[in-house]
């Protein structure tokens, strides 16, 4: 039976919305070219408040509907003839750090401007929200807005069940399904290193373009679906393996950055396994600390030069901060 995420119910201006950000274990990249992924959304998270105003603003910028292409767009796919609204964004997610900063914020504002408009079903929500940050990134996958509009452990081309819903962008289709948590604490550090998305997405197509390049993308599916089963059976020694695998992989893909295999290397002593996360060439890693050594892990992590977060999965993706007035 498929799991019913709750709607996001109707409501009136002011109106505050949340949604958190997200953690990719297993399947980046590979994913936009049709292969499973694995991931989950982490107890951080972003705020909007939206509250009518005689300009149409962003944290304060009046010229932001030029500037932010995350905002422009999601304003012209919700609230195209809505009147002025201000805005404003507060988030715990650091940015261009591969943990679902944009996503959370467009899930959230999305969902704030759904409410104003007579609400928003989730699977509408997770297709207009990916809709809108593949607008402003030009690729990707919809793994990101999937993440934050479900919440929990979620699986894309992959996974046991039903699907919770289905995203299209005319020339794939990706099916969304729920995974079971483990229940496992996870540690993620942000190297300080600011990527693109884009760029990156871009450049490993390119790289799996080249005759090894099928080959190259096989081994990421093996180990993605191998990392789905191993995580429904909560197979810690398993996944340990598989999170190196698949680092191992993203080497060879060229996304892997000499600030994260730093942090790699810092982590190793106190963790079971570890990898980048997000789309790479910077950005962060995730590790799962070895039973007990969650606080030595940290203290590496941030001795390194990363920027290290405790994070569990948040069960409920995106919604209102409050009761819609």
């Amino acid at each position: 039976m498929t799991e019913a995420l709750p709607p996001i119910p109707p409501g009136t201006l002011p109106i505050a919305a949340r949604a958190p950000g997200k953690c990719i274990v297993f399947g980046e990249h590979a994913v936009v070219h049709g292969a499973p992924e694995l991931l989950f959304a982490i107890d951080l998270e972003t705020q909007v408040f939206v509250r009518p105003a005689t300009t149409t603003q962003l944290n304060g910028d009046v010229d932001a509907v030029p500037r932010h292409p995350y905002f422009s767009r999601a304003l012209a796919s919700v609230w195209a003839d809505g009147p002025p609204i201000d805005v404003r964004a507060v988030s715990r997610i650091p940015r261009a750090a591969g943990l679902g900063s944009s996503a959370a914020f467009v899930a959230a504002l999305v969902a704030a401007l759904g409410s104003a408009t007579g609400g928003i079903d989730r699977p509408t929500l997770a297709r207009r929200s990916f809709q809108v940050e593949r607008g402003a990134q030009g690729v990707g996958s919809p793994g990101d807005t999937t993440a934050v509009v479900g919440g929990g452990f979620l699986a894309v081309n992959g996974g046991p069940g039903a699907p919770l819903w289905t995203v299209e962008d005319g020339a794939r289709q990706w099916e969304v399904r729920r995974v079971t948590d483990p229940g496992w604490v996870w540690v993620v550090a942000h190297s300080g290193i600011p990527r693109s998305t884009a760029d990156a997405v871009r450049s490993v197509g390119e790289r799996l373009a080249r005759p090894d390049g099928p080959s190259l993308l096989a081994q990421f599916r093996e180990v993605a679906e191998a990392g789905l089963r191993a995580v429904e059976r909560a197979d810690r020694s398993e996944v340990a393996e598989l999170l190196s695998r698949n680092q191992q992989l993203l080497r060879e893909v060229g996304v892997s950055h000499p600030r994260i295999e730093e942090l790699l290397r810092a982590a190793a002593p106190a963790a079971d396994g570890a990898k980048l996360t997000g789309a790479g060439a910077g950005g962060s890693i995730v590790a799962l600390p070895a039973p007990g050594k969650e606080t030595e892990l940290v203290r590496r992590l941030a001795r390194a030069g990363g920027l290290p977060f405790v994070v569990r999965p948040a069960p409920e993706g995106a919604g209102l901060l409050e009761p819609p007035r």
